[in-house]
């Protein structure tokens, strides 16, 4: 225990009195901290998932908590919370405890575009959460038929202008970052192409082949078998950067919508006001189980790709989020149902 005297002696001298008292709560405080910092974790850990078993939010938090329970020594129990595209389960994790024993794999729809399409949202993305890491990439396709007579998104964007409204995009719903991506590159490349949601992923790939549609915006895995088929064509992916399952097919930006990016994202989340120490410590064993190849690798056949980001870097990464889903609602009216 630190004396009281030694610290008015040694510690402050030139601290007024009254400031004594606060000083010996943050040392305390920092003390409790690096403490459970040591200590945590003593029991199993809850991974909150806002959709139901096998959907991607699923899979990618199973891979990604197994990996973390070997290393870190306790459990790490998946719980479902299927609904509102996930924002019930983030509600909940938001008023837990924030004692590292609950987090959330949260995503670009959980975070910034719920904020942007929900005004009743019961928590604020950024404050009330401590952000884990980001745990990974999930690229979007622009797929569309060989019927259409279109290679790349440079001659869709010109039989979209030589038709304008005539075309149509499925997708699987609507306020999703499926949606809201097509919304971006329409905005960008100043096209008019007529949306038609669909419940799911198959579904909006279903309704291509069967000439219902004429594009579609969708994750890797509901396209690839079909455009390895040849019964679609991929145009291009949505992220910064190709995707390692289909290298040959260019991104937007390299197919001529310079700066374009959309990335169905996803990461990992405490409540807000959670200890630094353990903020630390989940971090460091995150990092750990995304640089595992064989994570890499079972992420990769469910179309994500690991892609860790610290904390400070998520932090960013979802401001800047924010204000872009932001922009793409308000400016083209997006309304929920």
């Amino acid at each position: 225990m630190v004396k009281q005297a030694f610290l008015e002696r040694i510690v402050v001298p030139r601290l007024r009195r009254n400031s004594f008292p606060l000083l010996v709560a943050i040392l305390l405080t920092a003390g409790a901290n690096g403490a459970m910092g040591q200590s945590f974790p003593t029991r199993p850990i809850t991974l909150v998932v806002g959709s139901e078993p096998g959907s991607a939010p699923d899979i990618i938090g199973r891979i990604v908590g197994g990996k973390i329970a070997e290393s870190i020594g306790q459990s790490v129990v998946i719980e479902n919370r299927p609904g509102a595209v996930g924002t019930i389960a983030a509600t909940q994790v938001a008023r837990a405890k924030p004692d590292g024993y609950t987090l959330f794999v949260g995503s670009v729809s959980t975070h910034p575009i719920s904020k942007a399409l929900r005004p009743d949202l019961a928590y604020d993305p950024e404050r009330s959460f401590t952000p884990i890491g980001h745990v990974a990439s999930v690229p979007l396709v622009f797929v569309t038929s060989p019927s259409l007579g279109v290679r790349t998104i440079t001659e869709l964007s010109a039989l979209a202008r030589s038709r304008s409204g005539a075309l149509n995009y499925s997708s699987p719903g609507s306020g999703g970052p499926q949606h809201l991506t097509a919304e971006l590159f329409k905005s960008r490349a100043k096209l008019d192409i007529v949306h038609v949601p669909f419940k799911s992923g198959g579904a909006a790939v279903t309704a291509l082949l069967g000439g219902e549609v004429q594009l579609s915006v969708v994750g890797m895995p509901p396209a690839l078998a079909q455009v390895k088929a040849g019964k679609l064509v991929a145009l291009a992916v949505t992220t910064g950067r190709r995707s390692a399952l289909a290298p040959d097919v260019p991104t937007v930006a390299e197919a001529g919508l310079s700066g374009f990016e959309a990335d169905n994202w996803h990461a990992m989340f405490a409540p807000a006001a959670l200890p630094g120490p353990v903020q630390e410590l989940l971090s460091a064993h995150l990092a750990r189980a995304l640089a595992n190849p064989e994570v890499q690798q079972q992420l990769m056949r469910s179309g994500a790709e690991a892609r860790f980001m610290p904390p400070a870097d998520l932090a960013t990464l979802l401001r800047e989020e924010t204000a872009k889903w932001g922009s793409v609602v308000r400016s083209s009216g997006i309304k929920l149902d």
